[in-house]
């Protein structure tokens, strides 16, 4: 690995993360009226993309040329950024698994849970004593 390959790597990285960034701050502007599907793709499309760069953040943390060379500073910068991150996902999933856990226990009160998704299993929503129960999701 030549030392001009490098940084040049490392400028198309940054170079194609600003286009993401420009790419999903577009898109924000344009989903304030979407419907629910637009709304699941570009929620799906910028997890996808949030994994991608998790996952090279990762590996860049691995990178003996990187961890050489890093100073403190950066890493209380990665590490202050990343528990910030980390509470926000993780206040988002509190509560929306707990708002739709509410929201599908009054439609199921209600009677309005769509059958062909929820009960759409012969056997599933009953316990072995035949009594209705609602359907697990596993994550």
């Amino acid at each position: 690995m030549s030392s001009m390959g490098f940084p040049g790597n490392l400028d198309e990285w940054v170079k194609m993360q600003k286009k993401m960034l420009e790419i999903f701050r577009d898109a924000d502007s344009r989903l304030k009226d979407a419907d629910r599907l637009d709304l699941i793709v570009a929620s799906r499309a910028a997890f996808q993309h949030i994994i991608r760069t998790l996952k090279a953040f990762d590996q860049w943390l691995q990178d003996p040329v990187i961890i050489s060379h890093l100073p403190r500073e950066m890493l209380v910068d990665v590490w202050e950024t990343t528990l910030k991150a980390l509470q926000l996902i993780l206040e988002l999933d509190i509560r929306h698994t707990s708002g739709f856990r509410q929201h599908f226990e009054k439609l199921a009160k209600e009677g309005t849970l769509n059958p062909l998704v929820v009960w759409g299993k012969q056997g599933e929503g009953e316990d072995k004593k035949g009594k209705r129960v609602l359907p697990t999701t596993t994550i």
